[in-house]
């Protein structure tokens, strides 16, 4: 394009590379109950929590939240192609899994499914962050680790961000039962801003 008239190349150029760098982002949450405000009044959640501090960081993007209670892996993997045909999200943020061992399926298929999950988002251009998600002790300490690790492995053959444990200072916490809803599994509401805590550092390092 020609330079405006009187003006350096340089400058002429200026609000265009503005425009550009201010280009607005998606942001796709693909997630399971802990992602769609179970048990909690709309809004509340971590999700809607993510979309009040991209607007308080001044960071132009939106966030859609496609999370659905009990969902798992494969029913993740099964509509992510439509998700992103739909949204076109320039960063995917993939919550799933817990539901994968609740209902007792293969580990091998839960770290297949989040393969196939964080290689399709990225094959369209999007950032993936892949949260992951701890068992309880009842579950024994090999399945625990093997479960935890899978997360790892998914990042790291994908070159994938990650959030070790969404519920890190809240499981683990000293008075982790007044966190929880009296299910014992879904975090209440004052839980969800410890949760968005653990999430944003990660996804703020993609955003950028």
């Amino acid at each position: 394009m020609a330079a405006v008239a009187g003006l350096s190349p340089a400058i002429a150029a200026t609000p265009a590379k503005a425009a550009k760098s201010i280009t607005p982002r998606t942001i796709l949450v693909v997630g399971d109950s802990l992602s769609a405000e179970y048990g909690l009044k709309r809004g509340s959640g971590w999700v809607a929590l993510l979309g009040q501090k991209l607007a308080a960081e001044n960071v132009p993007a939106s966030v859609v939240n496609a999370s659905i209670s009990g969902d798992t892996t494969s029913g993740g993997l099964s509509r992510l192609s439509g998700l992103l045909a739909l949204h076109h999200p320039s960063h995917v943020i993939i919550e799933l899994g817990a539901n994968d061992a609740l209902r007792g399926l293969p580990l091998q298929l839960t770290e297949d499914n989040l393969n196939q999950m964080t290689q399709a988002a990225q094959k369209t251009g999007a950032r993936v962050l892949l949260i992951g998600m701890q068992m309880p002790p009842n579950y024994g300490q090999d399945y625990g680790a093997r479960f935890a690790a899978l997360f790892v492995n998914v990042a790291k053959a994908n070159k994938a961000a990650l959030v070790p444990f969404l519920l890190a200072g809240i499981a683990d916490a000293p008075d982790s039962l007044r966190l929880f809803q009296a299910d014992r599994i879904h975090p209440r509401a004052e839980a969800h801003p410890i949760m968005l805590a653990n999430v944003w550092p990660e996804l703020k390092k993609l955003l950028k």
